[in-house]
């Protein structure tokens, strides 16, 4: 009984944490979005919400995160499988997440200056008689930055799930006659899928709530949600609409956790080996 009851005292800062910094949040974003421009209890945020307008910045918040996810997955994939080949895998990894350390807003401003019109990349170009581009405010821009942030976050999860597989597995593939593609696609995917998952989920989320990059890169010329509901809480001062689209936000991140939820066959497979 003692035992029990000391259980529960370690909970109590838990629970306190829980209430106070995520459900009261979420109850405050939900209660707010239930009032209209004027302060009046109403359901039309809810209704407006599916107007083609918002419908399709939805698609387009959808469509941006997904593009950013493949190309940060099809990077990320051979660099942390590479990295578990090397000598000194801990100390690539680290130079790899260090950058993540540094200030989101001070990486913007650094690109800023690099695709701007009299940065390096156009003097680069330059040099080659291609003459100026314009790099910044584009959706390449966007994108190219995106990944670029969101790398990291990708990396980790598979190279902890690539560093935790059973090397012999391989070996064994090989042995039977297995191609690289199928050893691939048949043994090291299926065993790091969990790391993969979690790397879409470190990626995907965020990238529908971008609001930063697509102003300061993207010259909002690229809308997601994250701006919309910036515009909604700092422009037009609308609190009801933006709790509302944070709403859906909400929403659709639960969503997408509990289509990347993970099943952790690896044990499974380890407790066979054993």
């Amino acid at each position: 009984m003692k035992t029990n009851s000391n259980q529960s005292f370690y909970l109590i800062p838990y629970v306190v944490w829980m209430v106070l910094f995520v459900i009261a949040p979420i109850v405050l974003v939900v209660y707010f979005s239930l009032f209209d421009l004027h302060g009046n209890f109403s359901f039309e945020n809810y209704q407006n919400f599916f107007t083609s307008v918002y419908l399709k910045l939805t698609l387009s918040s959808f469509w941006y995160a997904f593009i950013i996810t493949v190309f940060t997955l099809l990077i990320a994939y051979p660099t942390a499988y590479w990295l578990t080949k090397t000598k000194h895998k801990q100390l690539w990894l680290l130079l790899i997440i260090i950058p993540s350390w540094i200030n989101l807003l001070l990486k913007t401003y650094a690109f800023i200056g690099i695709f701007g019109v009299f940065g390096p990349i156009n003097k680069f170009l330059e040099i080659f008689g291609i003459g100026t581009k314009q790099i910044l405010y584009t959706d390449f821009s966007f994108i190219f930055v995106s990944v670029y942030i969101f790398i990291p976050f990708m990396i980790l999860p598979i190279f902890n799930s690539l560093d935790k597989m059973n090397p012999t597995l391989i070996d064994a593939a090989r042995d039977l006659g297995s191609s690289a593609w199928t050893t691939f696609t048949r043994v090291i995917l299926p065993l790091t899928i969990n790391g993969v998952k979690s790397g879409i989920q470190a990626v995907f989320i965020p990238s529908l709530s971008l609001f930063m990059i697509t102003r300061l890169i993207a010259g909002n010329k690229v809308i997601t949600l994250g701006t919309a509901i910036e515009q909604q809480f700092l422009v037009t001062q609308n609190w009801g609409m933006g709790s509302t689209i944070a709403v859906f936000l909400i929403l659709f991140m639960g969503i997408i956790m509990i289509l990347t939820g993970q099943k952790d066959k690896g044990a499974i497979v380890n407790g066979h080996n054993k």
